[in-house]
């Protein structure tokens, strides 16, 4: 077996003295597409063993013995023949198989992983030596596939520091609590519309495969989790994961979920549950907004992604939703009509505010876990504030967050009350509101008390993030007490 905790290290190693290799983010991606190529020729060597004509996509000498593979008998390609094949001859023919409306998904994936890939790398010796160490995984052992699965979100987890590539990365203690509180069913259509690296289907897969042992039943669950990823580099990711997971003809589509009328969407395009973690901080362009009802238009990416949540969950189905403090104390028109929205047609029944280093060192903004379903109007919402673990200042890459440490809220959901806050007099870690006592505070959810103080350095750019996100919160609030005084100022003209 190979030794998998080195693997990483090697493939760092080697590509450490490459010059086109710049930054982890490159890195990552020059090692999934040579990780896709390998991983897929193990599927097609089963495929090709259980189906009497199965018939690959991949001319013969752009699959993996025919380039990659080295017998150690001297004649594997190296230096600058395997660069130029690579370059010259690989890349183009992946971009350009021919596909139809027919050809099988495990197929028609290729061309599409390969569409905007790239190979960064500059020298082929080492080009060489870091295929050599991706061949040496033997995915004909059911262990080391487990253990390149772990090792796989360990690549993933490296994003949370890659720059901007962190934004595709939710942090699997967080994916795994909120798939453990939808409660997965097997029977169920689960979708994410913006899934990065396929995280919150990865943790409903895994919840099922607990459950349901056979290879037909995992497949089956596989042809019901649906996801759509906008950019190349996680598309690339998610593809790689779900197949590492078992599912041979992953459901992830390349493209923009919000470009589509939201209008046009039937009970046919419903899904029985949502688990998604929205970009925020985006701006969408007039032309995508224009998908959206006229009231509902925003050029907040989060906000429009919680409207087609709204119009693409079943009915009866379940939502859990990553979303920053913005949308919670947001007061302008457009964002009140969404949160009216949901209240009105959906019972939020829980909102849980994370500690704001959870997405560390990527960013700080503080952000929260709104659960919901498509029952009835709400009611009431619970609001629970996690706090710290004892021990931790904050969370980091080499601290990161555990699924372990939202045991208090495990604890709290299943006896909900009201917790008083230790420290703060008057505030609350938990409490419940009514429709009508959220109504009457300006439709502001940030009510889950205050965030716990965490020692963390912030840059520059980070600080003047946070000061802008506590300044319009403060704003939030001084307009809602302003409009009170308002109206009874102007009702007692009367």
């Amino acid at each position: 077996m190979t030794n998998l905790s080195s693997l990483i290290k090697s493939l760092r190693d080697i590509m450490r003295n490459d010059a086109g290799i710049n930054g982890d983010a490159q890195r990552i991606e020059q090692i999934i597409w040579i990780l896709f190529l390998k991983v897929y020729a193990a599927k097609e060597e089963t495929w090709d063993l259980e189906e009497e004509d199965y018939q690959s996509i991949l001319p013969v000498n752009c699959r993996w013995d025919a380039w990659a593979h080295d017998d150690g008998k001297g004649g594997a390609m190296t230096g600058d023949e395997l660069l130029a094949f690579v370059n010259d001859t690989l890349f183009p023919t992946l971009r350009t198989l021919p596909v139809t409306k027919e050809t099988p998904v495990r197929q028609a994936i290729v061309p599409t992983m390969f569409a905007e890939a790239n190979q960064y790398m500059k020298d082929g010796v080492l080009l060489r030596q870091v295929v050599n160490v991706i061949d040496s995984i033997d995915l004909e052992d059911y262990d080391e596939i487990h253990a390149l699965g772990d090792i796989y979100e360990n690549i993933l987890r490296e994003l949370q520091s890659a720059g901007s590539a962190g934004e595709f990365y939710t942090p699997r203690a967080v994916t795994d609590f909120m798939a453990d509180h939808i409660e997965p069913k097997a029977s169920e259509k689960v979708a994410d519309f913006a899934c990065g690296t396929g995280g919150f289907l990865v943790s409903w897969l895994k919840k099922l495969q607990t459950q349901e042992q056979t290879a037909a039943t995992i497949e089956a669950i596989g042809q019901s989790t649906f996801g759509i990823e906008k950019k190349q580099f996680p598309y690339m990711l998610a593809i790689t994961n779900m197949l590492l997971h078992g599912i041979d003809a992953p459901q992830i589509v390349h493209g923009n979920a919000l470009t589509n009328n939201v209008l046009d969407y039937t009970e046919a395009d419903a899904f029985d549950k949502i688990l998604m973690n929205p970009p925020y901080g985006g701006h969408e362009k007039p032309d995508v907004q224009g998908h959206f009802p006229e009231d509902l238009r925003d050029s907040e990416t989060a906000d429009l992604f919680l409207v087609l949540i709204l119009y693409r969950l079943k009915q009866n189905g379940r939502a859990a939703v990553v979303l920053p403090d913005g949308f919670l104390f947001g007061n302008d028109n457009t964002k009140v009509n969404i949160k009216k929205k949901l209240l009105d047609e959906c019972n939020l029944h829980t909102v849980i505010r994370l500690p704001a280093s959870v997405f560390a060192p990527y960013t700080s903004i503080s952000t929260n876990l709104l659960f919901f379903d498509k029952t009835e109007p709400t009611k009431e919402t619970w609001f629970y504030r996690l706090d710290m673990p004892e021990g931790y200042k904050h969370f980091s890459k080499t601290k990161p967050m555990q699924r372990a440490h939202f045991a208090p809220c495990d604890a709290w959901w299943q006896n909900r009350t009201v917790i008083p806050d230790a420290d703060v007099e008057g505030a609350f870690q938990a409490n419940v509101y009514t429709r009508q006592q959220i109504e009457d505070g300006g439709w502001n959810l940030d009510l889950c008390g205050y965030p716990t103080v965490e020692e963390e350095i912030l840059s520059p750019a980070e600080t003047i993030r946070a000061f802008h996100e506590r300044r319009d919160a403060l704003n939030a609030k001084i307009d809602t007490r302003l409009a009170k005084i308002e109206a009874l100022l102007g009702g007692a003209e009367k």
